[in-house]
């Protein structure tokens, strides 16, 4: 016995996919809409470290990410100097168990899409270029009208539509997302025989700036800067802008810049910051991942904090026979306080950056390491 025989998941993001393939393989039927008309994901790379890459094994997916990523176990501090001189090397721990690589970077459309034929495989019923234009939920369900018209009912909806969620603000639960003071630079790039590791970069003309390996031929390379309004630049100034932020970098990071030819390979973001208080649903109708909480990239655990959301809620839904208050009372329980730990140091590492101060990184990185080793 389940607690729901039907859901509605929105948004086929990295938490939306992943709850549909938890649900679905359980029995329940899921539909799941993208308001996209194809699988896309913004951005140009992503880091899952070992407790990310736990679910993603649970997920019967990891194998095929690791085929189309690529694992490292170190990561390298780098000065911002002429040789690009190496500060320290530092194992990564292997917060996933000894099984599992400690780290993963990947092109993140290629998990996108592994995750999304996953749901397919496992039964999910997906529609692109669709959203949910009005619910109307009872003490038994929820009714769903679509903007293509169509209506649909449904025990349970999972609203994993991302930072602007629509079904959060359909349920009116305000939510207070700011900027942290931070814009990153995202590149995406080929990949240079040197580059096996996370290699990081602290000083410089930014306050920081790095890069991580995603495939045998591609790496994504990004650079933090104090938060502008760059939306006004025209393509060729925004490659120039980088360009010109990256020069103080060397090593690896002087092919990385003789590369920047593509202003299409260059993505710019302001980090946010939110986080929802338990509890996370209003009546049958729940958020997850970015809906419920903005992560800045600055721990690379945003998408391992959605991937875990998916997993302990399916959990919970697959092994409990009622969708009631105790349930909820679990999901807050094993979620809240691990989310705002990893949002609040996550933001104390912006801060730093921000303030130009070193910070007792390593003592963060150790609490974060002692936590995500814990499963969710």
């Amino acid at each position: 016995m389940t607690a729901i025989s039907t859901a509605l998941v929105v948004g086929g993001g990295t938490a939306g996919a992943a709850a549909a393939i938890f649900m679905a393989r359980g029995g329940i039927a899921v539909d799941l809409v993208e308001s996209s008309p194809d699988v896309t994901a913004l951005g140009s790379g992503i880091a899952l470290h070992g407790n990310g890459l736990r679910v993603l094994d649970a997920l019967g997916v990891l194998d095929a990410c690791v085929a189309q990523g690529f694992p490292f176990s170190t990561v390298a501090i780098r000065a911002p100097d002429s040789r690009a001189t190496v500060l320290a090397e530092l194992e990564s721990f292997r917060t996933g168990g000894p099984e599992l690589p400690a780290a993963l970077g990947m092109y993140r459309p290629d998990l996108a899409h592994i995750l999304m034929a996953a749901a397919g495989a496992s039964g999910t019923t997906t529609r692109f270029a669709t959203t949910v234009h009005a619910m109307q939920q009872d003490d038994r369900g929820v009714d769903v009208r679509f903007s293509d018209g169509s209506f649909g009912r449904y025990d349970l909806v999972i609203g994993a539509d991302g930072v602007r969620s629509s079904t959060r603000r359909m349920l009116g639960v305000a939510l207070d997302t700011a900027p942290v003071g931070l814009g990153v630079w995202r590149i995406f790039a080929a990949r240079s025989a040197d580059v096996t590791r996370a290699e990081l970069y602290y000083g410089g003309r930014c306050p920081s700036a790095g890069y991580t390996p995603t495939s045998e031929r591609s790496l994504y390379a990004f650079l933090y800067e104090g938060v502008q309004d760059r939306r006004t630049l025209t393509p060729a100034e925004q490659l120039a802008v980088v360009r010109d932020l990256a020069s103080s970098y060397h090593g690896p990071w002087d092919a990385i810049r003789d590369s920047m030819v593509d202003p299409s390979r260059i993505h710019y973001a302001v980090l946010e910051r939110h986080l929802l208080d338990a509890p996370w649903n209003r009546g049958r109708v729940v958020l997850i991942g970015d809906a419920a909480h903005a992560i800045p990239p600055t721990l690379a655990q945003g998408a391992a904090m959605a991937l875990e959301d998916a997993a302990v809620l399916a959990e919970l839904l697959l092994d409990r026979d009622e969708l009631d208050a105790e349930l909820w009372a679990a999901f807050g329980a094993r979620r809240q306080e691990r989310v705002r730990a990893i949002v609040d140091w996550s933001l104390q590492l912006c801060r730093w950056q921000l303030d130009g101060e070193r910070g007792d990184v390593a003592g963060v990185t150790a609490r974060v390491t002692e936590l995500v080793s814990r499963p969710a």
